[in-house]
Protein backbone atom coordinates (compact mmCIF):
# COMPACT_ATOMS: atom_id res chain seq x y z
CA UNK A 1 0.00 0.00 0.00
CA UNK A 2 3.25 2.44 -1.06
CA UNK A 3 4.12 2.65 2.68
CA UNK A 4 0.64 4.76 3.66
CA UNK A 5 -0.02 5.35 7.13
CA UNK A 6 -3.62 4.24 8.41
CA UNK A 7 -4.65 8.31 8.13
CA UNK A 8 -2.98 8.27 4.64
CA UNK A 9 -5.09 5.04 3.82
CA UNK A 10 -7.83 6.01 4.93
CA UNK A 11 -7.87 9.38 2.64
CA UNK A 12 -6.51 7.34 -0.50
CA UNK A 13 -9.46 5.13 -0.57
CA UNK A 14 -11.94 7.74 -0.63
CA UNK A 15 -9.85 9.58 -3.69
CA UNK A 16 -11.33 6.76 -6.18
CA UNK A 17 -11.79 9.02 -9.53
CA UNK A 18 -10.03 11.81 -10.76
CA UNK A 19 -12.75 13.99 -9.96
CA UNK A 20 -12.67 13.30 -6.51
CA UNK A 21 -8.59 14.05 -6.36
CA UNK A 22 -9.37 17.00 -8.07
CA UNK A 23 -11.86 17.91 -5.63
CA UNK A 24 -9.19 17.07 -2.94
CA UNK A 25 -6.92 19.39 -4.07
CA UNK A 26 -9.15 22.18 -4.96
CA UNK A 27 -9.02 22.45 -0.91
CA UNK A 28 -5.78 22.63 -0.10
CA UNK A 29 -4.11 26.34 -0.10
CA UNK A 30 -1.50 27.34 -2.48
CA UNK A 31 1.60 26.36 -1.39
CA UNK A 32 3.38 30.19 -2.10
CA UNK A 33 6.69 28.98 -0.82
CA UNK A 34 7.05 31.67 1.98
CA UNK A 35 10.21 29.84 3.58
CA UNK A 36 11.78 29.23 0.11
CA UNK A 37 11.03 26.77 -2.66
CA UNK A 38 9.62 23.38 -1.97
CA UNK A 39 8.81 20.25 -3.70
CA UNK A 40 7.02 18.28 -1.38
CA UNK A 41 6.39 14.57 -1.32
CA UNK A 42 2.60 13.03 -1.43
CA UNK A 43 3.42 12.82 2.75
CA UNK A 44 4.35 16.23 3.28
CA UNK A 45 1.95 18.05 1.33
CA UNK A 46 -0.94 16.19 3.57
CA UNK A 47 1.31 16.99 6.66
CA UNK A 48 1.75 20.79 5.71
CA UNK A 49 -2.12 20.96 3.87
CA UNK A 50 -0.79 23.22 0.71
CA UNK A 51 0.52 22.45 -2.63
CA UNK A 52 1.70 24.15 -5.97
CA UNK A 53 1.25 22.44 -9.06
CA UNK A 54 4.32 20.07 -8.79
CA UNK A 55 2.84 18.87 -5.18
CA UNK A 56 0.04 18.66 -6.05
CA UNK A 57 0.42 16.35 -9.35
CA UNK A 58 2.49 14.24 -6.96
CA UNK A 59 -0.34 13.46 -4.67
CA UNK A 60 -3.11 13.19 -7.59
CA UNK A 61 -0.46 10.30 -9.56
CA UNK A 62 -0.04 8.92 -5.62
CA UNK A 63 -3.72 8.83 -5.43
CA UNK A 64 -4.02 7.45 -8.86
CA UNK A 65 -1.66 4.70 -8.29
CA UNK A 66 -2.98 3.36 -5.14
CA UNK A 67 -6.79 2.60 -7.36
CA UNK A 68 -4.23 0.52 -10.06
CA UNK A 69 -4.13 3.41 -12.93
CA UNK A 70 -0.11 4.02 -13.51
CA UNK A 71 1.48 7.30 -12.00
CA UNK A 72 1.95 9.90 -14.84
CA UNK A 73 2.53 13.18 -14.86
CA UNK A 74 3.04 15.74 -17.80
CA UNK A 75 5.36 18.98 -18.18
CA UNK A 76 4.10 21.80 -19.72
CA UNK A 77 7.15 23.90 -20.66
CA UNK A 78 6.88 27.80 -20.93
CA UNK A 79 8.75 30.59 -22.40
CA UNK A 80 11.52 31.86 -19.60
CA UNK A 81 9.43 34.50 -18.46
CA UNK A 82 6.57 32.31 -17.61
CA UNK A 83 6.79 28.97 -15.31
CA UNK A 84 6.08 25.73 -16.16
CA UNK A 85 2.79 23.55 -15.31
CA UNK A 86 2.80 19.81 -14.18
CA UNK A 87 -0.40 17.74 -14.22
CA UNK A 88 -1.20 14.26 -13.62
CA UNK A 89 -2.05 12.27 -16.12
CA UNK A 90 -4.89 9.77 -16.23
CA UNK A 91 -7.44 7.93 -19.34
CA UNK A 92 -10.43 6.47 -19.18
CA UNK A 93 -12.01 4.62 -22.57
CA UNK A 94 -8.67 5.52 -24.17
CA UNK A 95 -9.16 9.55 -23.38
CA UNK A 96 -6.59 11.72 -21.84
CA UNK A 97 -7.66 13.84 -18.75
CA UNK A 98 -5.57 15.67 -16.21
CA UNK A 99 -5.58 16.66 -12.55
CA UNK A 100 -3.75 20.22 -11.54
CA UNK A 101 -3.34 22.02 -8.90
CA UNK A 102 -2.85 25.79 -9.84
CA UNK A 103 -4.43 29.20 -8.14
CA UNK A 104 -5.16 30.60 -11.10
CA UNK A 105 -9.01 30.59 -12.97
CA UNK A 106 -7.75 29.09 -15.89
CA UNK A 107 -4.79 25.83 -16.29
CA UNK A 108 -6.99 23.26 -14.16
CA UNK A 109 -8.86 20.03 -14.48
CA UNK A 110 -9.27 18.44 -17.99
CA UNK A 111 -12.00 16.01 -18.53
CA UNK A 112 -11.31 12.48 -20.06
CA UNK A 113 -11.92 13.72 -23.83
CA UNK A 114 -8.29 13.77 -25.50
CA UNK A 115 -7.20 11.49 -28.24
CA UNK A 116 -3.63 12.14 -27.48
CA UNK A 117 -1.21 14.10 -24.96
CA UNK A 118 -0.68 16.23 -27.51
CA UNK A 119 -4.06 17.63 -27.71
CA UNK A 120 -4.32 17.43 -24.18
CA UNK A 121 -1.51 19.96 -23.58
CA UNK A 122 -2.84 22.24 -26.52
CA UNK A 123 -5.80 22.58 -24.62
CA UNK A 124 -3.70 24.55 -22.11
CA UNK A 125 -2.15 27.16 -24.79
CA UNK A 126 -4.47 29.65 -24.80
CA UNK A 127 -4.96 30.19 -21.57
CA UNK A 128 -1.15 30.50 -20.90
CA UNK A 129 -0.09 34.16 -20.99
CA UNK A 130 1.60 36.72 -19.61
CA UNK A 131 -0.91 39.11 -17.47
CA UNK A 132 1.01 42.46 -17.93
CA UNK A 133 1.71 41.94 -21.89
CA UNK A 134 -0.61 39.38 -23.15
CA UNK A 135 2.13 37.19 -24.95
CA UNK A 136 1.78 33.27 -24.86
CA UNK A 137 3.86 31.16 -23.58
CA UNK A 138 3.37 27.36 -23.71
CA UNK A 139 5.97 26.16 -26.27
CA UNK A 140 6.37 22.61 -25.40
CA UNK A 141 4.91 19.16 -23.13
CA UNK A 142 6.54 15.96 -22.22
CA UNK A 143 5.94 12.27 -23.07
CA UNK A 144 3.51 10.93 -20.16
CA UNK A 145 5.92 10.48 -16.90
CA UNK A 146 6.08 7.24 -15.25
CA UNK A 147 6.85 7.76 -11.26
CA UNK A 148 6.94 3.86 -11.17
CA UNK A 149 11.16 5.19 -12.22
CA UNK A 150 11.65 6.07 -9.24
CA UNK A 151 9.90 2.77 -6.72
CA UNK A 152 7.61 4.30 -3.94
CA UNK A 153 9.43 5.92 -1.80
CA UNK A 154 8.45 8.94 -3.33
CA UNK A 155 4.83 8.69 -2.11
CA UNK A 156 5.97 8.70 1.24
CA UNK A 157 9.23 10.71 1.48
CA UNK A 158 10.42 12.71 3.88
CA UNK A 159 12.22 15.11 1.87
CA UNK A 160 11.84 17.00 -1.15
CA UNK A 161 11.59 15.61 -4.59
CA UNK A 162 14.05 17.77 -6.41
CA UNK A 163 15.28 14.56 -8.21
CA UNK A 164 11.78 14.52 -9.95
CA UNK A 165 11.74 17.72 -10.95
CA UNK A 166 14.80 17.70 -12.60
CA UNK A 167 14.56 14.61 -14.14
CA UNK A 168 10.94 15.73 -15.27
CA UNK A 169 12.57 19.07 -16.28
CA UNK A 170 15.08 17.63 -18.78
CA UNK A 171 13.01 14.89 -20.25
CA UNK A 172 12.13 15.01 -24.17
CA UNK A 173 9.60 17.84 -24.75
CA UNK A 174 7.70 18.33 -27.91
CA UNK A 175 7.26 22.02 -29.32
CA UNK A 176 3.59 22.91 -29.60
CA UNK A 177 3.97 25.86 -31.49
CA UNK A 178 4.97 25.71 -35.88
CA UNK A 179 7.92 27.89 -35.93
CA UNK A 180 6.14 29.34 -39.03
CA UNK A 181 3.68 30.65 -37.26
CA UNK A 182 5.25 31.79 -33.95
CA UNK A 183 5.59 35.17 -34.84
CA UNK A 184 1.51 35.21 -36.21
CA UNK A 185 0.19 34.65 -32.14
CA UNK A 186 -2.19 36.84 -31.01
CA UNK A 187 -1.75 39.02 -27.62
CA UNK A 188 -4.42 37.82 -25.63
CA UNK A 189 -6.95 40.41 -25.01
CA UNK A 190 -7.55 42.88 -22.14
CA UNK A 191 -10.55 41.27 -20.88
CA UNK A 192 -8.85 37.90 -21.37
CA UNK A 193 -5.34 38.97 -19.14
CA UNK A 194 -7.87 40.66 -16.65
CA UNK A 195 -9.54 37.36 -15.97
CA UNK A 196 -6.49 35.71 -15.71
CA UNK A 197 -5.64 38.08 -12.66
CA UNK A 198 -8.23 35.92 -10.92
CA UNK A 199 -6.10 34.22 -7.76
CA UNK A 200 -7.82 31.11 -5.67
CA UNK A 201 -5.97 31.50 -3.08
CA UNK A 202 -3.99 34.92 -1.38
CA UNK A 203 -0.73 35.21 0.33
CA UNK A 204 -2.25 36.71 3.32
CA UNK A 205 -4.48 33.65 3.98
CA UNK A 206 -3.50 32.46 6.77
CA UNK A 207 -1.79 28.16 5.81
CA UNK A 208 -0.52 29.69 2.25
Amino acid sequence: MLGLSSQELALFRRLSSPGKIQDYLDTLPFNYEKRGDTCHSPRQVLQAGKAHCIEGALLAAAALWFHGAEPLLLDLKTRPVDYDHVVALYKKNGYWGAISKTNHGVLRFRDPIYRTTRELALSYFHEYFMNDTGQKTLQSYSRPFSLKRFGTEWVTADEDMWHIADTLDTARHFPLVPASNARSLRKASIVERKAGRVSEWQKKDRRT
